[in-house]
């Protein structure tokens, strides 16, 4: 949908703690205090945080469930010319955050966007990690439907760089034995939590190793998982070198694809026609 006003205001993407109330920036609190109106994912946790900073302003909600509609509405103002400010519950908006499509819809309706950058959870678990930290991929969080999950882990399997998660202490179990299943247990691992709090904890170990200690402790907060990316193959290396084609392409079809694109992607690994690999698949 797109709106139409002479005049707009600024749509503030503010960066909040996430856990040490120190770190939040000398800009993010003036822009806060300036703005006509907070949009927060949770306006009870927000008004928490401005009370603790002496900040008196309007607050709205805007999260999952309600971002349609609440988009509408805060769009319409920063077309009136009002400035606003979104956050999120704790971190940068816009990742894994419904800020995502209030920034896509005020820039389809020509509003400024600015970041007022501060604390991201899973940029400091990545530094934390011990992991290399210089190519990595954000991940944010698996579904709850476990054929999207395995597609997704799988998707990624074989990826290089350092991988980040985010999930929920009530799955976190079943995540680890889902990463098992696909990466390998020996896969190394970081889960961060309480990150900048007083009893910040950084657990470095093995997938397996992560999954023994959770089956005795049972997990407790958000956390951030920091996963060790593929290893390199080494030139001439190939993973299929001693696979039939049959096997090659079914092991990309267990990893989700479908046949089409498992035979497409064969072909491309053995550099050879499709029809080929087509034609050998289903001889077989």
């Amino acid at each position: 949908m797109r709106f139409m006003a002479d005049e707009k205001g600024t749509l503030y993407l503010c960066a909040t703690p996430i856990g040490n109330l120190g770190d939040i920036s000398k800009r993010c609190l003036e822009i806060l205090e300036t703005v006509d109106l907070i949009a927060a994912e949770d306006t009870r946790r927000t008004l928490q945080l401005l009370n603790h900073f002496g900040i008196t302003k309007a607050l709205t909600s805007y999260h999952e469930h309600n971002k349609k509609a609440k988009g509408e509405y805060i769009i319409n103002l920063l077309l009136e010319g009002k400035n606003v400010a979104q956050v999120s519950d704790a971190g940068t908006p816009a990742i894994s955050d419904p800020g995502e499509d209030l920034v896509r819809l005020a820039i389809d309706n020509g509003i400024e966007v600015t970041s007022v950058p501060g604390p991201v959870a899973g940029i400091t678990a990545l530094i934390l990690s011990g992991l290399p930290p210089a190519r990595y991929a954000f991940e944010g969080f698996l579904s709850t439907n476990k054929r999207n999950r395995y597609e997704h882990l799988s998707s990624v399997k074989n990826d290089t760089h350092t991988l980040i998660f985010y999930e929920a202490p009530h799955k976190l179990l079943s995540t680890l034995n889902d990463m098992k299943e696909v990466f390998g247990g020996e896969r190394r691992i970081a889960l961060a939590r309480e990150l900048t709090k007083l009893h910040e904890e950084i657990i470095r170990t093995t997938i397996d190793g992560a999954i023994e200690h959770y089956a005795e402790k049972s997990p407790r907060g958000e956390y951030v998982l920091v996963i060790e990316g593929a290893k390199e193959q080494q030139e001439g290396e190939c993973f299929w070198q001693d696979m039939s084609v049959k096997d090659h392409v079914d092991k990309y079809i267990a990893e989700g694809m479908t046949q089409k694109d498992a035979i497409k992607a064969a072909a491309t690994d053995r550099n050879v026609p499709k029809r080929e690999i087509y034609s050998e698949y289903h001889e077989i």
